[in-house]
C-alpha cells in the first residue's frame, strides 16, 4: 500500500485516527498508543495530538512505514 491508494481509501485527508491507522499497519490500537507513550512515536510516525487529546497519524508517514516494511 502506498500514499496514493490510502489517499484513495482516506480521501480528502492527511491524518487518521489511531484505530484507523491500527487497522491499516495491522497492529492493535493499545500497540500505537503505548509506542507513542513510550518513545513519541510508532514504527517512525509521530502522530499530532488534537485539542480533543486524541492522536492524529499522518497518512505519509503510514505510508513510508509500510515501504520500509515491504523492503
Amino acid at each position: 500500500m502506498n500514499i496514493q491508494t490510502l489517499s484513495e481509501v482516506f480521501p480528502n485527508r492527511t491524518h487518521i485516527s489511531t484505530d484507523e491507522a491500527a487497522a491499516v499497519l495491522l497492529v492493535k490500537p493499545q500497540t500505537m498508543r503505548k509506542g507513542h507513550c513510550i518513545c513519541g512515536e510508532y514504527a517512525g510516525i509521530r502522530p499530532v495530538r488534537l485539542a480533543s487529546r486524541k492522536l492524529a497519524w499522518p497518512l505519509d508517514g503510514i505510508a513510508r512505514a509500510l515501504m520500509q516494511g515491504a523492503a
